[in-house]
């Protein structure tokens, strides 16, 4: 089957630098470089302060991942914890080495079901998604929406577009003083869901025209 080419209704994932510079050139298992990569792709879209994968989870990209995933380990890219007759794996990234050591002296137990761990939906593309709920797309506005990508988790920027819709204040301008008030300040998530809705809408627009004033 040809491949129909890549689309501008997805969204990309982010690959460390390190597996170009030096995996691809050392991965040679056809196994290993797939768990590999969706593993990668996996880490990069599951929310959550923990993130792990099982075995199970890779069945998608190779049906019988084991070996593959043994020579992953081995390699270093991932970690794998046991207990009992249970694993999970971790990307051997500075979160991914706290999570499993966490894990390894059982200060975590692992997790019965894996529906932390399930296959990131398709996200709205960013410039659809400006164009849905914003306005019209012009190349000053696309240029900021591809540095916003490179900035900002995609989650802000869509929930950011959120808020300015529910605020009324339907302008990049609103959207990126959202963006930059919760990269200086913190992103509370649950306590801007809130600010998104009344009575609390007002205080959110508060905060950003306060912002916007600096």
């Amino acid at each position: 089957m040809v491949f129909k080419g890549f689309t501008d209704q997805e969204t990309f994932t982010q690959i460390p630098d390190s597996f170009f510079r030096q995996l691809l050139n050392e991965i040679n298992d056809v196994g290993e470089f797939k768990v590999t990569l969706y593993a990668l792709w996996r880490f990069e879209h599951t929310e959550g302060r923990v993130r792990f994968l099982r075995a199970e989870d890779f069945i998608e990209v190779l049906p019988n991942p084991n070996q593959a995933l043994e020579k992953a380990v081995q390699r270093g890219t991932l970690l794998e914890v046991r207990k009992d007759l249970a694993a999970v794996y971790f990307l051997n990234s500075p979160r991914g080495r706290a999570a499993a050591e966490a894990f390894a002296r059982g200060q975590r137990e692992v997790p019965k079901t894996t529906a932390s761990s399930n296959p990131p939906p398709e996200r709205p593309n960013i410039f659809k998604l400006y164009e849905e709920n914003i306005g019209p797309l012009t190349p000053l506005i696309a240029e900021a929406l591809k540095d916003a990508e490179q900035t900002f988790p995609p989650d802000w920027v869509a929930e950011a577009m959120e808020i300015a819709v529910k605020s009324n204040k339907r302008s990049w301008k609103y959207i990126e003083a959202i963006l930059r008030r919760w990269k200086e300040e913190g992103h509370a998530k649950e306590q801007d869901r809130r600010d998104a809705q009344e009575p609390r809408g007002r205080d959110v627009t508060r905060k950003v025209e306060d912002f916007l004033k600096r």
